[in-house]
């Protein structure tokens, strides 16, 4: 399993720093943070961010992300949709195969599952249209969080098997599996060929209706049960890429690469890879 870096994990950092952080770390790829990559692409092209990957041998993974992207308004649906097509047109230029796309809250507690995978299944064709123009896949995220419309990794898998497109599939986060209470069966059903990212992080030791992302940790700081959810990714044989995602304030406070670093040895550590 290779290892990427999130942006997330140093947000206060420019896109930049994340990229020269992580290569420092030995980290192969970089998943990128889509206002850090506005800003850079403000002052510079898309070439200078293709000469800038190469040049400190780090690959694109993903842009992250395109947040809440079921049950909008019209409105909002159709800003959806241009985010959609500027996201995917860069991804495509800078080769970076993935673009993290969150699902919506829930209308209501008393949304219908099925109301759920078919508004989900609908937006995700949609934006799969415009995506593959560019070359570029979706990876949909489901998120633990109690007002989310898709919170567990069955339910986001069962999404993408009704949409069933070679562009579309999972990402799985340890916090959200944790949160969200996604289960190991969950895992040992999905093909690996639909699971498009892995990101990894860990929690503290909190109720899990108290858990929220600044309590994320390095992995193996906490207790989230990573090295049980690998064993299930090595039995299904998904081998692709780990991705350290952390949104977690104290670390943003502190230096980016020392950050990087400690992200790169605490993965190693809790996956095996050393």
């Amino acid at each position: 399993m290779k290892l990427a870096f999130n942006g997330a994990t140093t947000i206060k950092a420019d896109l930049e720093t994340d990229i020269r952080a992580a290569s420092q770390a030995g980290f192969e790829f970089l998943e990128i943070w889509a206002s850090k990559l506005r800003d850079f692409l403000r002052q510079k092209s898309t070439q200078e961010l293709i000469e800038l990957l190469k040049g400190n041998n780090l690959r694109p993974y993903s842009i992250n992300s395109i947040e809440h992207i079921t049950f909008r308004s019209p409105e909002d649906y159709e800003k959806i949709k241009a985010e959609a097509e500027e996201l995917s047109k860069i991804a495509g230029e800078i080769q970076c195969p993935y673009i993290v796309v969150v699902p919506g809250k829930k209308v209501s507690n008393e949304t219908a599952e099925e109301e759920i995978i078919e508004e989900s299944a609908k937006v995700l064709n949609e934006l799969a249209d415009i995506a593959e123009k560019h070359g570029v896949s979706l990876a949909f995220e489901f998120l633990g969080q109690v007002d989310c419309s898709v919170q567990t990794l069955g339910l986001c898998s069962r999404i993408v098997q009704k949409v069933n497109r070679k562009s579309v599939g999972c990402v799985l986060d340890t916090f959200h599996f944790y949160a969200g209470n996604s289960s190991f069966d969950d895992i040992e059903k999905l093909d690996p060929e639909k699971l498009f990212i892995f990101h990894i992080n860990d929690a503290e030791d909190l109720p899990k209706k108290e858990l929220t992302d600044a309590h994320r940790l390095y992995p193996g700081e906490g207790i989230l049960p990573i090295k049980e959810i690998k064993e299930r990714l090595d039995k299904i044989g998904y081998n692709r890429v780990a991705s350290v995602e952390i949104f977690r304030p104290e670390y943003w406070e502190q230096n980016p690469f020392e950050v990087a670093k400690r992200a790169k040895e605490a993965a190693e550590k809790v996956l095996g890879l050393k």
